[in-house]
């Protein structure tokens, strides 16, 4: 008896734990009876009736990711692998058209990839591809919720997440994007060095015309200076050509007066031959012998008028 009702309960308690059973959040149960959709069971405990119902399965209701590769030829004849991530989930509303309309959704979805995809890039470039490879994701998304929808299916979001040209094919962009950078900084180089020329020029320019100003400017005083002191001398009585030797004698004591206050200078007298010599010599005695006799004539000059 003791062991009958053993029995008993534990049978009891394996119905009670065959009844029940539970559904995690974001989630649903398909429950079939004798093999016929019975109901759908959403989140928390739930009840079915052991050995009649089962639970046929369970649906994920988060958005899942499915990531596409193809390998497709653009419209240069260039092969490229492109990357493109589906964003999808079971529609609440939808769970039995998800679960018994499709065995393999993943293989679904993958199938509409490939035809949307190799049906739009081999119209573009491979420049375009790039450009407009948001394009290509609202092309694959589009196509994709109108087939997807009817099987229970909401696609949230597609994504071009990369773009794989041929290992050759990159580097031969890579060398005409090396190219065209160095064809610019060539041109920026050859900008800058023109204008440097060009300043430089300008510059120099500059420079000569104020060094010519500077010298014209300082032969006009010297000019006005000298006419200023044959002025002087005429009104003392002395003519022109006498005013003259006495200008010239005097620069010429500054000018050796000048010189001998350097230690370093060195004087060279030319020409160089022994008749020149005598007869600059002679000259400048004939000068200072003038240089006197228009002093002596000055000082006469003064005292007559006393």
């Amino acid at each position: 008896m003791f062991s009958f009702t053993y029995i008993l309960i534990v049978l009891v308690a394996l119905v009670l734990f065959a009844s029940f059973f539970t559904v995690k959040q974001q989630s649903a149960a398909v429950l079939e009876r004798f093999g016929k959709f019975n109901a759908i069971r959403q989140s928390g405990l739930r009840f079915k009736i052991p050995l009649i119902d089962r639970i046929a399965g369970k649906l994920s209701l988060k958005i899942q990711q499915l990531d596409v590769i193809i390998e497709t030829k653009t419209k240069d004849d260039v092969f490229v692998k492109l990357k493109v991530s589906v964003q999808y989930k079971v529609i609440y509303e939808k769970v039995y058209d998800a679960f018994y309309k499709l065995d393999y959704p993943h293989d679904q979805i993958t199938s509409y990839v490939f035809d949307v995809v190799r049906a739009e890039v081999p119209k573009m470039k491979l420049d375009d591809v790039f450009v407009k490879k948001d394009d290509i994701a609202i092309a694959v998304k589009s196509e994709l919720n109108e087939a997807m929808m009817t099987y229970g299916y909401d696609i949230i979001k597609t994504l071009v997440t990369d773009i794989d040209p041929d290992a050759q094919v990159k580097e031969a962009m890579n060398r005409i994007n090396a190219s065209e950078r160095e064809k610019v900084a060539a041109q920026y180089e050859g900008d800058a060095q023109r204008i440097l020329i060009v300043e430089r020029a300008k510059a120099e320019a500059e420079s000569k015309r104020l060094q010519g100003q500077g010298i014209a400017d300082q032969r006009r005083e010297i000019a006005r200076g000298l006419e200023e002191s044959v002025e002087v001398l005429n009104k003392v009585g002395i003519n022109s050509q006498e005013a003259s030797a006495l200008i010239v004698v005097t620069q010429h004591y500054d000018t050796l007066q000048s010189i001998g206050q350097e230690t370093n200078s060195n004087l060279i007298l030319l020409p160089n031959s022994p008749q020149a010599g005598s007869t600059m010599l002679n000259d400048m005695v004939a000068s200072f012998t003038a240089s006197n006799q228009i002093g002596e004539a000055m000082k006469n000059k003064k005292v007559s008028k006393k």
